[in-house]
């Protein structure tokens, strides 16, 4: 992933970003089918968890030796789902490997409102580390982990979190294109390309969701505020950070950025981010003083945000997701 190089004929992070996410294949053969499991959360509320079917040909493929032991989890980027691209991508992969694969859905985006006054958030390490310990006492081994985008950032502080007694849970995390200094990124996203793109974009989702929340519960958050917000620090300081603890946008951003603990981490971990994400900045992105002797950088310069187009057209998005199994592998 390192020597990652995009087709001559998508250049630039927002092409990579976008085609990928759009127009690449995501999978060969048939699409992975997901099997969902609804469970009940400590507060009262549910999350939705789709786990890789198995293959109608299980007994004709051919399985990695020692890859039936190995159960890889994935925690969606902002407005994800098992549906996005590298979900997808990603159950093409290790089924191909013979592994478990699970998509554990944050609150709200497995196509139903979740029923708590709450949602999710970039720091979420207290959902990540249940859903990882009912995950761990199912499969019986501890897991290979990887978060994408939001879901990486939220990974890797539950890590830091965590410390030592995470290796009791999974053997290795990769955060892929993540915002680890949300400030950043924050910043980036909200302005120009990436603001009329990707900004209005998510929030073209995130505050329907929202205002449904707030008929759920009426008077949780100044509604004339949330419908007016025109940008993701708006949205957060008035939903995302009062309900979930913050003061303020700047108080969630600093909070629950990962990028201040990457030292904290005590499991493998690998932190993989482009040299031209549209909305992650290289020059936020720690450097090797940055880190402690577990956490390994990829910097790559090309692959958009969370893009790795590759091949012919209309290429395909296999690329990153083969090279972190890989490395996860060797780290189990």
């Amino acid at each position: 992933m390192q020597g990652y190089r995009a087709p001559r004929w998508l250049p630039g992070g927002n092409l990579q970003t976008i085609w990928a996410a759009r127009a690449a294949r995501r999978h060969h053969g048939p699409a992975p089918r997901f099997e969902r499991e609804r469970w009940a959360t400590p507060d009262g509320d549910f999350i939705d968890v789709d786990h890789l079917a198995p293959q109608p040909d299980a007994t004709q493929r051919h399985l990695v030796p020692g890859a039936a032991q190995r159960h890889l989890v994935m925690f969606h980027g902002l407005e994800g789902s098992s549906q996005s691209q590298y979900a997808q991508a990603f159950a093409s992969v290790v089924q191909g490997r013979g592994w478990a694969f699970s998509v554990p859905h944050f609150r709200g985006c497995s196509g139903e409102l979740n029923r708590a006054p709450r949602a999710y958030h970039s720091g979420d390490f207290e959902e990540i580390g249940w859903i990882l310990q009912r995950l761990r006492a199912l499969h019986g081994a501890p897991l290979l982990v990887v978060g994408i985008s939001l879901g990486g950032n939220a990974l890797l502080r539950w890590a830091q979190e965590a410390g030592e007694s995470a290796a009791a849970t999974a053997a290795a995390v990769a955060a892929v294109c993540s915002p680890i200094d949300l400030a950043a990124s924050g910043a980036a996203i909200d302005r120009g390309l990436s603001w009329l793109v990707y900004s209005r974009m998510f929030l073209a989702t995130m505050k329907p969701k929202a205002l449904a929340k707030w008929q759920q519960h009426p008077g949780l958050f100044d509604r004339e505020r949330l419908a007016a917000a025109r940008t993701l620090y708006e949205f957060d300081n008035v939903f995302t950070a009062p309900l979930h603890g913050f003061r303020d946008t700047p108080d969630y951003w600093a909070r629950a950025s990962a990028r201040p603990h990457l030292a904290r981490i005590r499991i493998p971990a690998l932190v993989l981010n482009t040299g031209n994400d549209p909305f992650v900045p290289a020059a936020s992105l720690p450097g090797p003083a940055h880190v402690g002797p577990c956490v390994t950088l990829w910097r790559p310069a090309q692959g958009g945000h969370v893009g790795f187009p590759r091949g012919a057209f209309p290429a395909d998005v296999q690329a990153m997701p083969q090279a972190v199994a890989d490395w996860l592998a060797a780290q189990a």
